[in-house]
């Protein structure tokens, strides 16, 4: 006997167990009127015939789609930034203010004086608003430390989440965010600190998965990135780069050289950096609501996609430059902005946003043996779900096999 069976879904979703590429990104598997059985927190059935269940949830025709998964997200931080509003309204742009000590300075400020318990109930509420709106697994950086004892609790906060919560939590250490003032006529010495001292500390207690860097003009340039993620892979960890973002350093590049699982952000790419990311496989993580939050270009999705490249698409929750955890807005803005069809925005923030952080074989989409992440939408279609914003219109969420929402 089943122990959850959703009745007459329209069900939308991916397949494979692995990144989608090209064309493959649009294709997706669409019926009407389907069943789908969980067991053990697993899905374990898909079909028109009504087995027994222990439970029953009528999804009355509306869209079913898997959870989605943000891949990139700043989530464990202290304070907010609402004061540099008037700041970009005046028009300071990004490395402006954080050259001026606030931006990812600011939040630092804020970290490194919050307690755990502080950021960790913080951290908790934002997850609880993000499953609200079907997102059922979340990539948390870190980043707002920059030093060992900060960046190792806001690990230690995100990974006792991810035992705590339903959601899902995937660590990535970034201490390569920032230069922290102390170190800001010093900054090889920073670079030093990383390699010496953090990657060890956060190897052996086991709080991330993956390492990224900031690879940006004022921040860390390519020889210290490069220096950095090779170090990181040494260690053991998978490896991810915030590349052409504002400037071109070639962090693409690197990303493409050193087999990084993914490269995020990639508005100012140009054709070499998106042959090359083609080449290697590297997963392309997209945030529009980054660029429509600070009036920037918006990343060029489509011509990565005709690039062969596979495209991700993530909320970016940070306090600074991108204050929102609602992917539905980024999955909108991903049609509106870059020109995807609904389509291939569902791929980006399931089956290729699970393959960007390492969980395309058990999430992304909705197939037997898969982890049973399942959204029900207030939605007749896909379309729709597009269509609409504005407003949550996740109605129910399952997760693991249990119906949250």
């Amino acid at each position: 006997m089943l122990d959850l069976l959703i009745k007459n879904a329209h069900l939308a979703t991916p397949q494979g167990n692995g990144p989608k590429i090209g064309a493959a990104q649009s294709e997706i598997f669409i019926e009407t009127g389907i069943n789908i059985g969980v067991v053990g927190g697993k899905i374990a059935y898909i079909g028109h015939n009504t087995p027994e269940a222990s439970k029953m949830l009528d999804a009355h025709g509306h869209l079913v789609t898997p959870g989605l998964v943000d891949c990139h997200t700043h989530l464990v931080f202290g304070g907010f930034r609402q004061h540099e509003l008037a700041a970009k309204l005046a028009g300071a742009d990004y490395l402006e203010i954080l050259a001026a000590g606030g931006g990812i300075l600011s939040t630092v400020k804020a970290t490194r004086t919050a307690d755990f318990d502080e950021l960790y109930t913080k951290a908790a509420g934002f997850l609880d608003d993000m499953l609200r709106h079907g997102t059922t697994t979340v990539e948390a950086k870190s980043g707002y430390g920059l030093e060992t004892t900060t960046e190792l609790k806001q690990l230690q906060v995100a990974a006792k989440l991810n035992q705590d919560h339903a959601a899902d939590v995937v660590s990535t250490f970034m201490g390569a965010h920032a230069i922290p003032p102390e170190y800001k006529q010093n900054p090889d010495e920073y670079v030093d600190l990383i390699i010496s001292e953090m990657i060890p500390a956060v190897a052996e207690q086991n709080l991330a998965e993956y390492c990224d860097i900031f690879c940006e003009k004022g921040v860390f340039d390519a020889a210290q990135s490069k220096k950095i993620l090779e170090a990181a892979k040494a260690a053991g960890f998978g490896i991810k780069i915030h590349a052409n973002e504002i400037n071109n350093l070639g962090g693409a590049l690197i990303a493409s050289e050193l087999g990084a699982i993914s490269a995020e952000h990639l508005i100012a790419s140009n054709p070499q950096d998106l042959d090359a990311l083609a080449k290697s496989g590297t997963i392309a993580v997209c945030l529009p609501t980054t660029s429509f939050y600070l009036g920037k270009d918006f990343a060029p999705a489509k011509t990565m996609m005709d690039a062969g490249i596979a495209v991700a698409i993530a909320s970016d929750f940070n306090p600074g430059s991108s204050p929102n955890f609602n992917l539905q807005l980024s999955m909108t803005l991903a049609c509106l902005k870059y020109g995807m069809v609904p389509a291939q925005v569902l791929t980006a923030v399931t089956l290729n946003a699970a393959a960007a952080i390492g969980r395309a074989t058990t999430k992304g989409s909705i197939e037997v043996g898969k982890d049973a992440d399942i959204v029900i939408w207030n939605c007749p279609d896909l379309d729709f779900l597009f269509y609409r914003f504005g407003n949550n219109q996740a109605k129910n969420v399952i997760k693991n096999g249990e119906v949250i929402i």
